[in-house]
């Protein structure tokens, strides 16, 4: 593995998506895992009460003590509760705690802003930051878009996902409007891509003319190789690092490079 380079900040992604099953949880994983044989220094920040990231990493929710919840309550700070992960990823973990989070912040002045204060305590001492966002448009997810340098939406190659995606885009036209003036759509990440199926490759023609953004390339094939890495605590770049899905996934950390 190339040596690790330290950098004066971090660059932030949100990876959002407020439609379910998009493959969202595992583009962070995949992509930081990627990012991390690259030799990056990654974080890795589950925003989701689901704690599916935190699951998938290797990490029982249940028996985590502190989590994002206890952050974004001023209760703890991200350094306190960062877990080094196998992946060669730290992990920000999820509780289910924080279904609650949201309720607690409504009631707080400038709440878009309290993960990005969070967040600058720890982002000297990583490249990159991937922040894992619940499925929905809630406070949450306009803290990460608000924290976020650039943002990735994950969305299947099917039809009906397209509505999903104009709904964000509208969402992240507010936020740049009064909360995040830097925040940049880095792309749609065409994912769970059938390359036999006609309809697959009509939307994945389609999505990027229709958004006027970027589609990053290539897009990430459907296989089983995903649904088995979580049974292991790791990424589909440890239990599968040949195969096609692992791949893009590198090939995408890659095409980022850049960016960062």
């Amino acid at each position: 593995m190339p040596p690790r380079k330290r950098t004066p900040g971090a660059t932030i992604l949100a990876v959002a998506n407020q439609k379910g099953g998009v493959a969202k949880t595992t583009s962070v994983a995949s992509l930081g895992a990627a990012f991390a044989q690259l030799g990056k220094r990654v974080l890795l920040v589950d925003l989701d009460a689901q704690a599916c990231l935190t699951f998938s990493l290797g990490v029982d929710p249940d028996a985590v003590e502190e989590s994002m919840h206890q952050v974004l309550l001023g209760q703890a700070g991200i350094a306190d509760i960062v877990i080094e992960c196998d992946d060669g990823v730290d992990l920000a973990p999820a509780s289910i705690e924080l279904a609650g989070t949201e309720a607690v912040l409504l009631g707080r002045p400038a709440r878009e802003f309290v993960l990005q204060g969070a967040l600058k305590e720890v982002a000297k001492d990583y490249d990159v930051i991937l922040l894992d966002c619940s499925p929905s448009l809630g406070v949450l997810t306009l803290g990460a878009l608000t924290a976020a340098n650039g943002l990735v939406i994950p969305m299947p190659c099917e039809m009906l996902s397209h509505r999903g995606v104009g709904q964000l885009l509208d969402t992240v036209a507010d936020v740049k409007k009064y909360l995040n003036k830097k925040l940049d759509v880095v792309g749609i990440l065409p994912t769970l891509f059938d390359g036999r199926s006609n309809h697959a490759q009509e939307v994945l023609a389609d999505v990027g003319e229709r958004y006027g953004i970027p589609v990053l390339d290539p897009p990430i094939p459907r296989t089983v190789r995903f649904a088995e890495a979580p049974a292991v605590g790791r990424s589909i770049l440890a239990t599968a690092k040949s195969s096609k899905g692992a791949k893009a996934y590198r090939d995408v950390a890659e095409s980022l490079l850049p960016r960062l």
